[in-house]
């Protein structure tokens, strides 16, 4: 063999050789590259043997052997067939036939991997035309292939490769091979932008409501807004239907307006005694973080601004027990606060305004309900002058009170303090002296709602004038594992005789004390008088090197006034950050005059592998309006770790003072990558409104959660009983 001859014959072997083809259509040309170790030619077709790869409208495509006839324009490749284009997909197969100009193609057997979901497919047999893909008689999953958890059997499938958009047609699911599930169709995407479309449903039964569906809805409309809607129906109770419109209307700022509607079923009505045949009402939330930078169009570096709003109302507490099945996720208290609040923070000035509305579910109606709107504050910040010797301040605030029955009233306050300040011996010792003005206007209007003639209101005016003198120190030392820091004060108040004219002169002896708290004429006599007293305090922070920290606070007032207890509240604080997630936080209040404890904070929480808990205790002896009034309450959380695929979690709330369990709810979690499952059995006391008033339901729940990853998945609740508390 000549050296020419091996050359040739080397190169043909080992180096591949690209094959350039341009063929013309009527819209425009596009262009097939092969490279191969082998080509072979001839007039009409192209044949290319060993590691071929085939580059054809930005997909790349591998085989055995592929061949391309010309006058055709038919590329067919045989043998470890492998298809992708970039990154998106993978499919693979061992015969495949594309039709250039009609744009199809078919394969045979085929399996799809779509790479960001980690969704497949595969069938002994796919068509596509264009972007469509079409599929019969296989089978869809996310699990590892070789042995899939669960897998969707199908008679056929569509797939569009260019929005992602599944559609399945006599989806039968199975868990390993058992079926489980039949849908005569079912519509999935794998794109995870947003789109309109139906979302997972949520199943639910209760032998007092029946069979509980709800199936969202969702418009994806534009890149800014979009809707969801979530009609629902129990088959013994009622319909309805809930939604929510979300939005972004510039880069700071971002909200969401809800709303429902409930109708019962006259019989469930009559059951349950309910106050209510239908349940409505309405949410806002938005929030702006720089409304005034915006408005004006100037950055203004250094200050800040905003608007938010959460504002809530409804017809009845069932309003939110309905917005979903699991009920226990609602916030029920008593009362619902809604608030609007705007600010403007140059740094030295704050300017704010807002409104307040409360809304009482124990009520049919709030017409004599107080409301605050609007308030409006200003606020000059702390500023000091002679070297930081004289310090001052400025705050002013005007609260209108308003309600449809009974008296309204407007609020203007006007407080002033300011002092001096220093240190002596090396700055050991800290001085302070402090003054401080407030100045109350009050103005009455409208009509008492308890008709009395003999109760005259009238306008009044507050004035009070109070001083402080304060002694300190601060010391801090540094050991070989710890730093410990010391604050020991103690300070002197002595306020000047209030003055005081119409309502607050006429009504001092029946609501300046606890007596008059409760009735209707001390509505508004909300003065809080200055009291002559000394407070002892003392501080303490330690820390170790291991970044534990214990934080303790000592508390004590005592007063002078003939009508007080001499001893205030001892109150002590404590945080203790033991490091390796441990916390643990305690504040107690001690009462001398009853020498017992008035009330306990207390908080414990871990978080460690595998084990994350956090228990709360609430305990309160007091006395208001001469009751004394008694609390204590519990609630924990946990959640721990079995393994890698298990999660075990409970909740438990127990108003002990009145040996009542408000909920309960105890739970499994499996996760694996391809999908999740979870049993929960929930407990739950929740507030309705009956035409008696206020009353609660106790429930006893099942849940049961499925979710195919990433194709979602379902929550079905089985309700075990549903009666009314005491009944």
């Amino acid at each position: 063999m000549t050296v020419a001859r091996r050359r040739w014959w080397w190169m043909r072997k080992r180096l591949p050789l690209l094959f350039f083809l341009l063929y013309g259509s009527s819209v425009h040309a596009q262009q097939i590259e092969m490279f191969a170790s082998r080509v072979d030619a001839n007039e009409t077709h192209t044949t290319a043997h060993d590691d071929v790869i085939v580059v054809y409208d930005g997909n790349y495509l591998s085989a055995k052997e592929a061949t391309y006839d010309r006058s055709l324009k038919v590329l067919e490749l045989h043998g470890a067939i492998t298809a992708m284009r970039g990154s998106d997909y993978m499919a693979l197969g061992e015969y495949a036939r594309i039709e250039i100009d009609q744009e199809s193609r078919l394969f045979s057997p085929f399996y799809f991997a779509d790479k960001s979901s980690r969704v497949w497919m595969s069938t002994a047999r796919a068509e596509g035309l264009k972007e469509d893909l079409h599929l019969e008689e296989g089978m869809v999953s996310g699990c590892d292939p070789a042995d899939p958890l669960w897998k969707i059997r199908f008679s056929s499938l569509d797939y569009d490769i260019d929005t992602k958009w599944i559609d399945i047609y006599n989806a039968r699911l199975y868990m390993y091979d058992i079926p489980v599930f039949y849908f005569p169709y079912f519509g999935y995407t794998l794109d995870t932008r947003r789109r309109s479309g139906v979302l997972t449903p949520a199943f639910g039964y209760a032998s007092s409501e029946g069979v509980f569906y709800q199936q969202p809805v969702y418009f994806a409309w534009h890149d800014q807004w979009d809707v969801e809607l979530r009609p629902q129906v129990r088959t013994l109770r009622g319909e309805g239907i809930y939604g929510v419109a979300r939005f972004v209307d510039s880069p700071k700022s971002k909200g969401a307006f809800s709303v429902g509607y409930f109708q019962e079923h006259d019989a469930y009505v009559q059951r349950f005694d309910l106050a209510n045949n239908t349940h409505y009402g309405f949410a806002l939330d938005y929030e702006n973080e720089a409304l005034v930078q915006e408005l004006l169009g100037y950055d203004l570096a250094g200050h800040q601004s905003g608007l938010w709003i959460d504002a809530t109302w409804m017809n009845d507490v069932d309003f939110i027990n309905l917005s979903s099945n699991d009920e226990i996720k609602n916030a029920t208290s008593n009362q619902v606060d809604s608030r609007i609040n705007f600010f403007y923070d140059s740094g030295a000035h704050y300017v704010g305004a807002y409104a307040k509305y409360f809304l009482d579910l124990n009520r049919q109606n709030n017409d004599e309900t107080i409301q605050s709107m609007p308030i409006v504050h200003y606020h000059r910040y702390l500023d000091t002058l002679l070297r930081n010797h004289l310090y001052y301040a400025l705050d002013a605030s005007y609260n209108n009170f308003y309600r449809m029955i009974g008296k309204r009233a407007v609020q203007t306050d006007l407080v002033l303090p300011f002092g001096l300040q220093g240190a002596l011996f090396d700055e050991y010792v800290n001085l302070e002296y402090g003054a401080k003005g407030h100045l109350r206007h009050l103005d009455l209007s409208g009509e008492a709602s308890t008709v009395n003639p003999s109760i005259r209101y009238d306008s009044g005016n507050y004035a009070q004038w109070e001083q402080t003198v304060k002694i300190g120190t601060s010391l801090t030392k540094g050991f070989d594992t710890l730093v410990h820091t010391l604050n020991v004060d103690v300070s002197y108040s002595k306020p000047f005789e209030a003055h005081k004219e119409g309502y607050y002169e006429d009504y001092e002896t029946l609501c300046g004390g606890v007596a008059g708290w409760s009735t209707e004429v001390c509505d508004y006599y909300t003065i809080n008088e200055a009291q002559e007293q000394t407070q002892l305090g003392l501080t303490q922070y330690l820390f170790d090197r291991e970044g534990g920290r214990l934080y303790h606070k000592l508390s004590q007032r005592f007063y002078y006034a003939w009508d007080m207890e001499r001893a205030g509240l001892l109150e002590s604080e404590l945080e203790w950050d033991g490091g390796a997630g441990w916390l643990f936080y305690n504040d107690t209040f001690y009462s001398h005059e009853r020498q017992k404890i008035s009330k306990i904070v207390n908080t414990l929480r871990l978080e460690r592998d595998p084990l994350w808990l956090s228990a709360n205790w609430l305990f309160e002896d007091v006395i208001r309006s001469r009751q004394e009034i008694k609390n204590s309450y519990l609630t924990a959380e946990a959640q721990y770790k079995l393994s890698d695929r298990y999660r075990l979690g409970g909740k438990y709330a127990y108003d002990m003072q009145h040996a009542v369990k408000k909920n309960m709810e105890i739970g499994l979690h499996y996760s694996k990558r391809c999908w999740e499952f979870g049993v929960r059995y929930v407990e739950n006391n929740r507030p309705i409104l009956t035409s008696n008033e206020s009353a609660s339901v106790y429930d006893k729940y099942l849940y049961f959660t499925i979710a195919l990853q990433p194709m979602g998945g379902s929550e079905l609740g089985y309700k075990i009983s549903n009666e009314l508390e005491g009944s």
